[in-house]
């Protein structure tokens, strides 16, 4: 068995915060503006939200540290979007307000598998 080591990243490093999109001023959670923030990123050969098509496993943020820990995964470990999807998953939740920074793990365990996709995913892909 293959030993995977998660990728992370890591806002302090050299990205910036981006403007603000998401205002979380009404009563949704702050996790929950995060979700709907990555319900933005799209994989690049899918036409589905990658929260959709259930590669998001946990949001979860500490209003102490303003820190939000995202776990995701991918279709497949060779998928060749695994350079771009994490930062761009890093990059909406932090268009949430009242989120500083964002580490985002990207993990094989569970693999992904079509049974995670939500049902309008299916719907839109056709896998009913």
């Amino acid at each position: 068995m293959n030993t995977f080591v998660p990728l992370r990243l890591d806002d302090k490093e050299n990205h910036i915060k981006p403007a603000l999109v998401i205002d979380t001023s009404d009563s949704a959670s702050i996790e929950d503006n995060i979700i709907a923030a990555i319900k933005t990123v799209f994989d690049p050969e899918i036409p589905v939200d990658i929260y959709a098509l259930g590669l998001i496993y946990s949001v979860k943020y500490d209003a102490e540290s303003q820190k939000a820990d995202i776990v995701m995964t991918l279709t497949s470990p060779g998928c060749f979007a695994a350079g771009m999807i994490p930062g761009q998953v890093e990059q909406a939740a932090l268009q949430v307000a009242d989120v500083k920074s964002v580490r985002v793990e990207l993990t094989f365990d569970p693999p992904w598998d079509k049974e995670m996709m939500s049902e309008a995913a299916k719907l839109e892909l056709g896998f009913w």
